[in-house]
């Protein structure tokens, strides 16, 4: 098939890329601005390498619009909850051109409900799908490929038939598409991304109950996942999660359901907890220096919203920059690939100072608060540390460090829960 893809999410990296080396002809459409190359906004090797690849051997062409073929079978269009003006503008050019209807259309933008129904209605004669974003940055490609079950909006059985056949190298089994009405599809995404956070919410709820309690949380996580009921996935206490798409899903599910007029607090109270929970390691610095924290150096090692990704959208690193700032506090920053957006959005400024290496960050510093779990701060150098710091003082917002073999490093250590 002829397909064409627009947005410039992960998840239409990862669709060009796993459907031209289907065999698929793919055409990664740049409507944004005057370039035969698609500004990618995301950070994955593995799905940087497969577009690179596919590139080269020609089944993959980024074009701008008025290089699309028109006789096109499919369009894909995944656009984020910033970007939906941009999806609107691309359907209104598209009513333009002389295409012969009706197109497979498919819709896998994070819009919450009626998103695709309000996509319909500026191409009505077309055949709408509505396929869920259900990218995991940091593992996009086999979150994909790896699925059991794929679910679709689509309730026509013609429809569905060109559904299977686009996806039919990915997913070859009937059995693997669960087709439901669109409104349904819709409603199950944002019912994953509620259930996901809160798991999320009730682990880091527990944590603060765990840590009063003289309880090392380590232990409840462990036991909690070995019933295989309940299993390790989304159950593991933090500094709170993230990032743009899920988030979204969150506000969008709980506003859903109060708007019903159903009386439900939970999902209300998954999000103040999560908000509740970015505040933590700051409270904590607070507390072990009794509020004394002006003129004071801190080091922050991460970023983004999660490791393996340079996205920082509803980022814990938001609320601590802000609550330090306001305590006079200079930050010294690290992150493997977030310091250009966090350049982009704080500028410059002398209370925070961006660093290339790890090292360079902890000079000075009074304490060294971790954000994000990337594997590069696992072990690090602790003589390294000790020497470098003014304080040996370590703020574990991902519980990636072993509290006593620190402290056997002459470390004061905290961590969520521990």
């Amino acid at each position: 098939m002829k397909v064409a893809v627009f947005g410039k999410t992960l998840y239409a990296g990862v669709m060009a890329a796993l459907l031209s080396e289907c065999g698929h002809q793919v055409y990664w459409c740049n409507i944004f601005q005057d370039s035969q190359h698609i500004q990618r906004y995301f950070q994955d090797e593995s799905v940087e390498r497969l577009l690179e690849k596919q590139l080269a051997q020609g089944f993959l062409q980024y074009c701008d619009f008025s290089a699309l073929p028109l006789d096109l079978d499919a369009y894909l269009f995944s656009f984020s909850p910033t970007d939906q003006h941009l999806g609107q503008h691309v359907l209104l050019q598209l009513q333009q051109r002389a295409i012969i209807h009706p197109k497979l259309m498919i819709n896998a933008s994070t819009l919450g409900l009626q998103g695709t129904e309000n996509f319909s209605s500026l191409l009505p004669q077309d055949h709408w799908v509505y396929l869920p974003d259900t990218i995991q940055e940091g593992n996009a490609l086999a979150s994909v490929t790896q699925s059991k079950q794929l679910i679709v909006g689509c309730s026509q059985a013609e429809v569905q038939v060109k559904v299977r056949e686009l996806l039919r190298p990915l997913f070859p089994l009937e059995q693997q598409y669960l087709f439901m009405p669109i409104l349904d599809a819709e409603f199950t995404k944002l019912s994953i991304s509620g259930m996901l956070a809160t798991r999320i919410s009730y682990i880091n709820d527990l944590a603060v109950v765990a840590e009063k309690l003289n309880i090392d949380i380590a232990h409840v996580q462990q036991g909690m996942a070995a019933d295989n009921r309940i299993g390790l996935s989304y159950l593991s206490p933090g500094a709170g999660f993230g990032g743009e798409n899920f988030s979204h899903d969150i506000l969008t599910l709980a506003n859903t359901v109060s708007g019903t007029g159903v009386k439900s607090q939970l999902l209300a109270q998954v999000w103040d907890i999560n908000e509740q929970q970015k505040e933590l390691l700051f409270r904590k610095l607070w507390n072990y220096f009794h509020g004394d924290l002006k003129n004071k150096t801190v080091a922050i090692w991460g970023a983004s919203f999660k490791e393996n990704t340079s996205r920082i959208q509803q980022s814990p690193i938001h609320m601590m920059l802000n609550a330090l700032w306001a305590q006079g506090v200079k930050v010294r920053l690290h992150d493997p690939q977030a310091l250009i957006e966090i350049e982009a959005l704080y500028g410059q400024r002398d209370d925070l100072i961006l660093c290339h290496d790890q090292y360079q960050a902890v000079q000075g510093a009074h304490a060294l608060c971790l954000l994000t779990a990337w594997k590069q701060y696992w072990s690090p150098d602790y003589n390294r540390l000790h020497q470098t710091m003014l304080h040996p003082l370590i703020l574990d917002g991902r519980n990636i460090y072993d509290p006593e073999y620190m402290k056997l490093q002459g470390f004061a250590y905290m961590g969520i829960g521990r």
